[in-house]
């Protein structure tokens, strides 16, 4: 794995290039499109690594997360429960106060342009709550 210093710590992005690789299976195709649409619907937002591997995308403020567990991947909205949701994409977490996720099992079709604009959404309203 590269590194981006002379400590030999790997940068957020490459740290979760190798979480997708290491998946090797259909959990490690779906999250790496689940960030392609995160990244094509946000071209300025930042990928960290937090709690020691999860995939974390911030745009004025958390954005979502990408988990990934033995049978489902989970993007889980920082603050889902203040969207609004059109499509119908969150489909768990729904009982909580400030968060809202979407859990992604083998074979499910992501719909992108749903997807796109929730994660919009999502930043828009960072952005509107963000203390000046």
């Amino acid at each position: 794995m590269e590194t981006n210093n002379s400590k030999g710590t790997a940068s957020p992005s490459q740290l979760i290039d190798a979480r997708i690789a290491e998946l090797n299976d259909w959990r490690g195709t779906v999250l790496s499109r689940l960030r392609t649409v995160i990244q094509e619907a946000l071209p300025d937002v930042v990928e960290e690594w937090k709690w020691r591997g999860v995939p974390v995308w911030y745009h004025d403020g958390m954005i979502c997360t990408g988990e990934s567990y033995k049978s489902v991947v989970k993007l889980t909205f920082a603050k889902g429960a203040a969207l609004e949701d059109p499509s119908n994409l969150f489909n768990s977490s729904l009982e909580g106060n400030v968060r809202r996720a979407i859990d992604f099992h083998e074979g499910d079709t992501i719909n992108v342009k749903a997807l796109k604009a929730l994660v919009r959404a999502a930043a828009l309203h960072n952005r509107s709550t963000a203390k000046k």
